[in-house]
Formats: C-alpha cells, structure tokens, sequence
C-alpha cells in the first residue's frame, strides 16, 4: 500500500477503513507531505503502538543515500538514491541567485533511446511512483532546512533520468501533490516537466487545469536530424510536435520552453539556427540553448563558447527568445544518467571480481 503516492482524500478513505479516527489522515498526510519525514517513528503526535502499526501495515518508500557529489563551486549538488527494491536513481540540487532548484528523475532508466544522453545506457527498469518523485524532493528540501531553516526548495524540474510523460499518470499525482496547500505548497508555475515529445499525452496534459511549465527537448530543426539523434522522431515529427504546443499554449496560456542541445557538428550549423528560427518565430516561447554535456558512450562533443553564442544571436535576430543555459556539475558527472550508470557499473566490476 503506497500510501505516499495517495491524495489526502484517499488516505482518509484507507484510515477510516482501517478503523482508525479520520484526523489521523490528516495528521499522517501532513507528515509526510507537509514536514516531509521519512520514517512514522517521526509522526510525534501519533501513538507509539499506532506508529508501529501503521509502519507495519503501509511501509513509506525508502530512498537511502548511496553518493553524493558538489562541485567545486559549490553551486551543484548530485545525489545517488537507493529504493527499496535495490534499483537506484539520481537527481540533482542546483544554487541560484532566486532559489534552490531540484531535477528529479521520474524512471528507474530511459527506453527513449536519444543518443546524446547517458540515462538510456541501461534501458527502461521501471517507472517511479508519485511518493518515490516526490521523496526526491522531501529528502533535499529536508537537508537544505538542515542547513539553514529559512530556505527551502524553490522550483523543481522533471528533467532527470527517464520521460516523465512515459510515466504520465505518477507525474499528474506527483505534480499535485507537490503543489498542495497541504503539502510543500510548490507553486505550479515553479514546476517545470521535460518531454521529448510525446504527442498524445501533451494533449492529455494540455487538458488537466495546471499551470506548470511544459519543456520540449527538441534538439533539431528537422525531422532527419532528429530521427538520427533521437528515436522518438520515427513516431512523430516536428510538425505534430509544435502543433501539438500551439494547442497547449491555446488552452493554458504557459509559454512553452524548447531545451536545444547543441552538439558540434550535427545540429550547431548557421544553416540550422535559421531553420529553426523558422519554425519559432511568432510563437509565445523561449529557446533554451544547452552545451551538450559529453557522455563518454557517445563520442558527441559540445559546440564550442563562440558557435553557442553565434547560434543564439541568429535566433534573437529573428525575435525568438533565447538563453544559455549556464553549465553546472560537468565535473560531478551532472548530466543525466552518469552518476548512476557509473555507480552500477562500479558494482557490476565489484561482484564479477
């Protein structure tokens, strides 16, 4: 009984069936989504024997620290957890001058496929729950308030390992949850989620009534480049991509974000950065530019400084809104997917030997 992953008015349903008094719903809700615990032994306000059975009967999900790593300007902070059934995943804190941000994974491994990125290495284990994405959060939120009780997680990103619309009915729960008066109270504009463009569930997600921040990895300007770098271009183009968006964009009024990897060589050209300023133009969104972080399996090099800032002046010059991302933890392995395919092949070498 995943009793984290449930709305408050499911816990209700499940303590009252269970014969225990309804406040204790809302008591036990709040702990763990509110306080963020890990454990009932620190529900306080609950019986000790009740604590005991509740521990017994509804275990909470286990995410145990298994690495950690900072970068050395101590801005980045990349977290390796174990869960209960032994499989890990990673998820990063990042420092800003407006807050702390958290990227969290939504699947144990990736079965997209692109060929730039480290967290497809390994394949598809499973999907996440809602009470294993939101532990993520819970368990840094829960380490920044070590460190100074006034601060806290400001903004999350479902940017991590996997394809959070892969996972679509966890993430609705998880997003929910997350931005509950009752729990951390994380404002949904504060809450962005990452896809490689799966069509049909931005469709669905256009019509769920949330106000979160939908992030395209689109990564090319036309559908051969990107079938090339990325599978998932074989189902669908870039037409029904941005189509798609513009539908999105109609109902919820959020200004969709285009994440662009720019890789030397295969999609950095002056040639392309018209073309996709193309198909951009007019439309309410904004290009995030991204050094492609280099994943020793895939030999793909990062544009260089002047090539990355010469692609981004062709885009502006055509009136599409357009930044760099700032590179964070390259020396912490922070792109997705390597702490964790090193931690497991470091494992893997340990009980061959």
């Amino acid at each position: 009984m995943d009793i984290g992953s449930m709305y408050e008015y499911e816990l209700e349903s499940l303590v009252r069936d269970a014969g225990l008094p309804k406040f204790r719903a809302a008591q036990i809700y709040s702990w763990i989504h509110e306080k963020g615990v890990s454990g009932y032994e620190e529900m306080t306000n609950l019986p000790k024997t009740m604590r005991e059975m509740l521990a017994e009967a509804w275990p909470l999900p286990e995410l145990t620290p298994v690495r950690t790593l900072s970068s050395k300007d101590g801005d980045t902070t990349k977290y390796l957890f174990r869960l209960a059934d032994g499989n890990v995943i990673e998820c990063v804190r990042m420092e800003y001058h407006h807050g702390t941000s958290v990227c969290i994974s939504s699947q144990v491994g990736c079965r997209m496929g692109c060929r730039f990125c480290a967290s497809t290495l390994l394949g598809l284990s499973r999907n996440l729950t809602a009470s294993e994405m939101l532990g993520q959060v819970y368990q840094i939120n829960r380490m920044i308030q070590a460190e100074d009780p006034e601060k806290r997680v400001s903004n999350v990103v479902v940017m991590g390992t996997g394809e959070p619309l892969d996972n679509y009915d966890n993430l609705v729960r998880f997003v929910r949850i997350l931005s509950s008066e009752k729990g951390l109270n994380i404002s949904q504009r504060n809450i962005t989620v990452s896809t490689c463009g799966l069509v049909p569930q931005i469709a669905r997600l256009r019509d769920e009534n949330l106000q979160i921040t939908l992030a395209i990895s689109l990564h090319a300007a036309d559908d051969e480049t990107r079938r090339r770098i990325m599978p998932v271009a074989n189902r669908y183009t870039i037409a029904e991509i941005l189509d798609a968006c513009d539908s999105y964009f109609a109902v919820t009024g959020r200004r969709i974000s285009f994440e662009y990897s720019l890789i030397e060589g295969e999609n950095d050209s002056p040639e392309t950065a018209e073309k996709l300023a193309g198909l951009l133009a007019g439309k309410n969104c904004h290009v995030n530019l991204i050094p492609v972080n280099p994943v020793k399996e895939r030999g793909y090099r990062h544009t260089g400084e002047a090539g990355v800032r010469a692609f981004q002046k062709r885009l502006m010059d055509h009136g599409v809104t357009c930044t760099i991302r700032r590179q964070m933890g390259a020396d912490i392995d922070a792109a997705c997917g390597q702490l964790r395919k090193d931690y497991i092949d470091e494992v893997s070498e340990g009980v061959n030997t």
